[in-house]
C-alpha cells in the first residue's frame, strides 16, 4: 500500500504534474466521445440504404479494432492522448465521414437500374402481352440492385396478391421517389386498364434518364471535392506526425496542459469541418408519396 501512496498519505495521482493529470483526463473524455460516436454509428446499408442489424456487429468490431489500433500507435509516437483519441475517432468513422460518395453511387445505380426495367417492360408490352405477364417476364434480366424487389414483386403476383397493392409494396421495397412514379402510373393502368401505357413508360423513362444525367454530372463534381478534402487531411495530419516523431522540440508546446487543450479545440474544429461537408455533399431527393398501407394507397391512387 506505502507504494501506491504519496509522501503524506495522498493517493498517487494527487503527486502527478499537472500535464499529465491534463492528459489524462483529455484522453478520458477523448474515448467517452469515441464510445458515443461508435454507439451512433449504424450498420452496413442494406438493399435499401438502410442499415442491416445483422451486419451491424461485425463492422462495428472492425471498426473498434482499427480505431483502437491506430490510437494506441499514436500515443506511443506522439505521447498525446489527445491526438490518439481523434485518430481512433477518425477511423471509426471514417465512412461515416467520406461514405457519401458510396451512398451517391448506390441511388445513382437504383436510378439506372428502374429506368433500364421501365423500357424493358415497355417493350415488353409492345408484344401484346398483358402486365401481369410483361412484370415476370422482366424480372430476370434487370440489374442486380433491383432484382430483390421485382422477385419479391413476382412472388406476390404468383399468390395471388392484388396486381395494385403488389405494385404499392413494390414501390416501398426500392424506396426511391422515381419508382413511386412509375408505380403509379402501373397501378392506374391496373385499375383503369385504359390505352397508352407504353407511351407512359416511354415518357417516364426518359424523365429517368434526364435524372440520372444530372445525378451523375453532380456526383462527379462532389467526388472530385471529397478527394481533395481527403488529400488536404491526410497531408496536415501526415505533417504534423511528422514533427511530433522526428522534431519534437518543436511541437513540445503541445504537450502541457494548454497545448492539449489547443489541440482538442483544433480537432473540435476539424471534426464539425467534415460532417458539415457531409451535410453539403448529401444528395436532397423528393419526398415519396406511395407511403401509406398498400390497400389505401393503391385505392386512392385508381380514385
Amino acid at each position: 500500500m506505502g507504494g501506491l501512496m504519496g509522501t503524506e498519505g495522498s493517493p498517487v495521482l494527487a503527486v502527478l504534474p499537472p500535464e499529465v493529470l491534463a492528459a489524462l483526463a483529455a484522453g478520458a473524455a477523448g474515448a467517452g466521445v469515441l464510445a458515443l460516436v461508435v454507439g451512433a454509428v449504424g450498420g452496413v446499408p442494406g438493399p435499401s440504404g438502410r442499415p442491416s442489424p445483422r451486419r451491424w456487429a461485425p463492422h462495428v468490431s472492425r471498426r473498434v479494432l482499427l480505431g483502437a489500433g491506430a490510437g494506441v500507435l499514436t500515443l506511443v509516437l506522439t505521447r498525446w492522448l489527445v491526438a490518439a483519441a481523434g485518430i481512433g475517432l477518425l477511423v471509426v468513422c471514417w465512412d461515416r465521414l467520406f461514405g457519401a460518395g458510396a451512398e451517391a453511387d448506390r441511388g445513382v445505380a437504383r436510378l439506372e437500374a428502374l429506368a433500364t426495367w421501365t423500357e424493358s417492360l415497355r417493350d415488353t408490352i409492345a408484344g401484346a402481352i398483358g402486365l401481369e405477364q410483361a412484370i415476370p417476364a422482366t424480372a430476370g434480366t434487370s440489374a442486380p440492385v433491383l432484382r430483390p424487389s421485382l422477385n419479391l414483386l413476382v412472388d406476390r403476383l404468383r399468390v395471388r396478391e392484388p396486381l395494385a397493392e403488389a405494385l404499392v409494396r413494390f414501390a416501398g421495397d426500392v424506396d426511391d421517389p422515381s419508382a413511386d412514379v412509375v408505380c403509379a402510373a402501373l397501378v392506374l393502368n391496373a385499375r383503369l386498364r385504359g390505352p397508352g401505357l407504353r407511351d407512359v413508360l416511354t415518357a417516364l423513362a426518359a424523365s429517368t434518364r434526364e435524372e440520372l444525367d444530372v445525378r451523375r454530372r453532380i456526383e462527379a463534381g462532389r467526388r472530385s471535392i471529397r478527394r481533395s478534402v481527403q488529400i488536404v487531411l491526410l497531408i496536415v495530419l501526415g505533417v504534423m506526425g511528422s514533427l511530433a516523431v522526428f522534431n519534437r522540440p518543436y511541437v513540445a508546446p503541445y504537450s502541457t496542459v494548454t497545448g492539449q487543450f489547443a489541440l482538442l479545440v483544433v480537432g473540435a474544429v476539424l471534426l464539425v469541418s467534415l460532417l458539415w461537408l457531409r451535410r453539403l455533399a448529401r444528395v436532397e431527393t423528393h419526398e415519396r408519396f406511395l407511403v401509406a398501407p398498400a390497400t389505401a394507397t393503391a385505392r386512392a391512387v385508381a380514385r
